[in-house]
């Protein structure tokens, strides 16, 4: 079938092959065995000239699989910022969400992609969403992160964003004592001086 070489030739980033397979009328929104799009795969391997190909041709940025990632989800929160900016620059729904009921934003805090984050905040995505675990992207970067440089420069990016720093998780704990608890002095300053209480 043209649709699973369309699929295999996006995993491989093979472009050509790709253009080839669209040519002869394969269906660019044909899913896998897992719901994923041609697109989806080339995003998950970081396939960036593929992912380019797929999306100049029509590729649903937003189409999700049986995970609820879709190519513009997944590139956020991996990080793949030249794929994130494809799927921007061509319909990406900022309000979808992830199987957690988090924006592309919040695993994109928590796992300290600083571009990405930056990325995200031009672009519009709600700095204050709330996930199904009642964690903010302020929240993950804080509980999930590291307490490091990158972390560090991501709250620095949410609180300038107009992140609400008081806003508390499920159980009421706000990420100033997130901070504190963890010994996250930095984080800590950056909370106190944008009025975290």
């Amino acid at each position: 079938m043209l649709e699973n070489q369309l699929i295999s030739a996006a995993e491989a980033g093979d472009v050509t092959k790709v253009r080839t397979l669209m040519k002869d009328g394969a269906s660019i929104e044909a899913r896998d065995a897992s719901g994923a799009t041609a697109l989806l795969v080339a995003t998950h391997g970081n396939r960036i000239d593929a992912a380019r190909v797929l999306i100049e041709a029509g590729a649903d940025v937003n189409a999700k699989d049986k995970i609820q990632d879709s190519p513009y989800l997944y590139a956020g929160a991996r990080g793949q910022l030249e794929i994130l900016k494809l799927t921007l620059e061509n319909g990406a729904d900022l309000k979808s969400t992830n199987r957690y009921g988090g924006t592309a934003l919040i695993p994109a805090a928590e796992r300290g992609h600083v571009e990405t984050v930056r990325t995200l905040i031009g672009a519009g995505v709600d700095v204050d969403h709330v996930n199904r675990l009642g964690w903010t992207a302020l929240l993950e970067a804080i509980i999930l992160g590291t307490g490091g440089e990158k972390h560090t420069e991501i709250v620095r990016l949410l609180v300038e964003a107009g992140a609400d720093v008081n806003l508390a998780d499920g159980e009421g704990v706000s990420p100033l004592t997130h901070a504190r608890r963890r010994g996250y002095d930095r984080i800590e300053k950056l909370l106190a001086q944008a009025g975290a209480r």
